[in-house]
């Protein structure tokens, strides 16, 4: 199985584990090997190719024997406001760009059709053709295996969690303005009655392209800037490599 479905079975099975742990379906559901969410584990490295040089206004430059967990943190910036269901007003610096795709990953409504199509409405670029149906049609194939009905929200009572770590950002342009964004995460459930997850998802990894368009940042997924898109080195807070590869720890603004 590769690595990405491994991912997206490892997802689905884990949402069940917890839908079933709070008593929220019933058991003896077998979960399909699809979710589609482009996400993928850090355990194993994945071929460099096309690799850009690293954002230099978020990438710190210093010794060559700093990690990131020892090397100076990416300080997102901080929104102005919300607007449907997504933290908004983030500045046209490459700062900008990836705060906006850390908060919209931290934000997505995964797991709730409705609400991830509004968010997804708002953030998608009009140039990505068939994006938010893409991604409205996975949330509902996790929905179905997970047992719920294809539409809807997300279980009462049952809260997801998900806390990126680092990113890894690339310019894709010479002007700076569309910006591949990697991300380091992890995601954890709350449970109706309280209860944390006991098995939550860690060192997952998953990108973003994100462009400058009429005053915000927006995802995208155009032809033009997918056929160069990176893999990174495996993010490992203190690792060497990784912090030569661009992975640069990241910290909310206060």
């Amino acid at each position: 199985m590769s690595e990405s479905k491994t991912h997206k079975a490892r997802l689905t099975l884990a949402v069940i584990g917890v839908l079933v742990a709070g008593g929220l379906i019933g058991g003896g559901i077998t979960a399909a090997m699809m979710l589609g969410d482009g996400s993928t584990s850090n355990r194993t490295a994945p071929s460099v190719t096309a690799s850009a040089k690293p954002s230099p206004s978020i990438s710190s430059v210093g010794e060559t024997d700093w990690t990131p967990e020892t090397a100076r943190k990416v300080i997102l910036a901080k929104p102005t406001g919300q607007k449907d269901g997504l933290s908004v007003g983030f500045t046209r610096k490459n700062q900008g760009g990836a705060s906006t795709a850390v908060y919209f990953w931290e934000e997505y409504a995964f797991l709730d059709d409705q609400k991830a199509r509004q968010q997804l409405d708002a953030i998608v670029s009009p140039d990505a053709e068939g994006y938010v149906d893409q991604k409205i049609s996975e949330v509902r194939k996790l929905r179905e295996q997970a047992g719920l009905p294809p539409s809807g929200g997300t279980p009462a009572g049952l809260t997801f969690t998900t806390s990126v770590n680092a990113v890894r950002v690339t310019s894709m342009d010479k002007t700076g303005h569309v910006l591949q964004v990697w991300m380091n995460y992890d995601r954890y459930a709350t449970k109706a009655d309280g209860a944390p997850d006991d098995d939550p998802l860690r060192d997952q990894e998953t990108d973003l392209i994100v462009k400058w368009q009429d005053g915000a940042w927006k995802i995208t997924n155009e032809p033009k800037y997918w056929k160069k898109r990176s893999r990174p080195l495996p993010y490992f807070p203190d690792d060497h490599d990784s912090w030569a590869d661009g992975w640069r720890q990241v910290r909310h603004a206060d």
